[in-house]
């Protein structure tokens, strides 16, 4: 695979940390990064390098287009840095990566501990691995499980590999140098993996259930391999990996696996083994995802060409791009009709999109679905949903209803796919879902729906703090809608929604409130979740 060449020095020097915000670009990626060509530059720092002369643009990547092309399709300004602190932990990880990689001599080592060929036990591994494997839920929560568990391999000094399977084909390009993250198919217990009984025998959770000894702080001998079980619907005993300190039997077990379809990030930050190192990781609280995202989830070319052929023909030339995501949970408790009532309002009272008179009948129509002049502002709106009846309201109303403020703007309505039903089982399905986060996340304003893990992905990709549709989800009765149709996010962060909190007095785990303070609030959407924010307070949906 052509990648780029490999860094001479990776170390970053006082001076170049003093300096960075004064310097030109090509003195700031030279200095921290000998070759300023690098996957870390293309990669964080490719919004800076889209602007600079010819000569110093990184080479294109043939296996990975969007690596390099990307940039100069996100066109919001200035670009949020990582901190040099995170660049040189990635650089060590994808060392690191490199060397235990599937089939590497460390790789095959660890691995007899799995097929009962090893001669040392699990404590005496000088390696240790995280597999991520999938939950059944959508594209967005399979992004954000992902994205936290490479979080925690990065503070844990592990190796991440990831369990993809026919519906994850070809989705993104390998996010590390010169190395796959791909599990191999032949790896032990994986056709066991999303078993029960797995679970049962392996996790975490059913260690602690049945050894009394372990639930007083007397851990036994870690075995070789354990399973973190850490979807929505975990127990109380698989929460007990939030006990900080779990974390250190943890550390001596060479193979975990893992599955999550949350993004769980915002509870490391509570965790005290972990909280220096994060806050050096992330000065700033509210850009961690979209920093991870940019370095994990490179599109596929084959999704690169969905989300370029579709924004080069319908959103490029607009002066304003909007992204309306719309997610419906439930039909009977959000019927389709009013959730589109809902849109409607909140895009026309927080000045989204024109304001429309309430009339059908009126002879001056002033808004302009379809023709542009030089002087009229142009509007692309892309509807982000599995339903093709949003994007029919909303073209219908702006084509039969006149502006109240007599126009001057040109709205046009598109929408790259709407597959009726979420189908995660389906790779052309997840192939169109990321294209619909990518196309959503170069929009320059965001509405989003509540508890959607795709509209997290989008806003966080794209750096756009959405406004939030207020609708119901659940004990829908009438017609009543949320007198205030959106709220704004105060965090472009995604939301954990199923935190734990620990009681002291039960040691155990269990849902419910926990205290909070900076950097973690509770959620906008989800009254219990947590998301990161830089020490502000939240003002809720009803």
């Amino acid at each position: 695979m052509g990648r780029s060449p490999e860094l001479t020095s990776h170390k970053f020097t006082a001076m170049a940390i003093a300096a960075f915000s004064a310097m030109s670009i090509l003195l700031i990626t030279s200095i921290i990064f000998p070759n300023p060509f690098s996957d870390l530059a293309q990669q964080f720092f490719s919004p800076i390098l889209k602007n600079s002369p010819p000569e110093q643009q990184p080479p294109q990547d043939q296996s990975c287009i969007s690596r390099t092309q990307k940039a100069s399709y996100q066109k919001k300004s200035p670009s949020p840095v990582p901190s040099p602190y995170l660049l040189s932990k990635l650089r060590d990880y994808e060392r690191r990566h490199k060397n235990c990689e599937p089939f590497s001599e460390p790789f095959n080592r660890t691995l007899k501990l799995l097929t009962g060929n090893s001669t040392t036990n699990s404590t005496e591994s000088d390696y240790r691995y995280v597999v991520f494997t999938l939950h059944v839920n959508g594209l967005g929560n399979r992004m954000l499980g992902l994205s936290s568990a490479f979080l925690y391999a990065l503070l844990t000094d592990r190796v991440l590999l990831v369990d993809f399977g026919p519906d994850m084909a070809d989705i993104f390009c390998e996010p590390f140098k010169n190395s796959t993250w791909l599990l191999p198919d032949g790896f032990p217990f994986r056709n066991q993996f999303y078993s029960p009984k797995f679970r049962e025998a392996h996790s975490f959770g059913t260690l602690l259930r049945d050894n009394s000894n372990f639930t007083q702080s007397v851990p036994p001998l870690p075995p070789p391999i354990l399973h973190l079980f850490l979807s929505y619907e975990y127990n109380d005993y698989d929460k007990l990996f939030y006990r900080d300190e779990n974390q250190e039997f943890l550390q001596g077990v060479p193979w975990l696996t893992l599955r999550s379809d949350q993004y769980f990030v915002p509870y490391l930050f509570l965790m005290p083994r972990f909280r220096a190192e994060l806050e050096r990781l992330f000065p700033d609280k509210e850009t961690v995802f979209h920093h991870l995202g940019n370095y994990l989830f490179n599109p596929s070319n084959q999704a690169w060409g969905l989300i370029t052929r579709f924004y080069d023909a319908y959103l490029a030339r607009a002066d304003e791009r909007i992204g309306l995501q719309v997610r419906v949970f439930n039909t009977k408790a959000s019927p389709i009709p009013l959730v589109a009532k809902q849109l409607l309002k909140c895009t026309q009272s927080e000045g989204i999109l024109p304001q429309l008179q309430v009339s059908t009948n009126s002879s001056f129509s002033s808004v302009k679905v379809t023709n542009n002049t030089s002087s009229t502002k142009t509007k692309a709106v892309l509807i982000g949903s599995l339903y093709r009846e949003f994007y029919e309201e909303m073209k219908y109303a702006y084509w039969t209803r006149a502006s109240v403020d007599g126009g001057g703007e040109s709205v046009g309505f598109h929408q790259a796919s709407h597959e009726g039903s979420q189908n995660s089982e389906s790779n052309s399905h997840n192939m169109k879902a990321l294209a619909d986060i990518y196309l959503l996340s170069l929009c320059d304003v965001l509405v989003t729906s509540r508890w959607s893990t795709f509209g997290y992905v989008a806003q966080a990709i794209g750096r756009v703090k959405p406004w939030i549709l207020n609708v119901p989800n659940t004990n829908y009765s009438g017609d009543r809608l949320p007198e205030r149709a959106c709220r704004r996010a105060v965090s472009m962060e995604p939301c954990f929604h199923y935190p734990p909190s620990y009681d002291m007095k039960k040691k155990v785990v269990v849902d419910g409130e926990v205290g909070t303070g900076p950097p973690v609030v509770h959620c906008e959407d989800v009254s219990w979740g947590l998301k990161l924010v830089n020490g502000r307070q939240i003002e809720r949906l009803e």
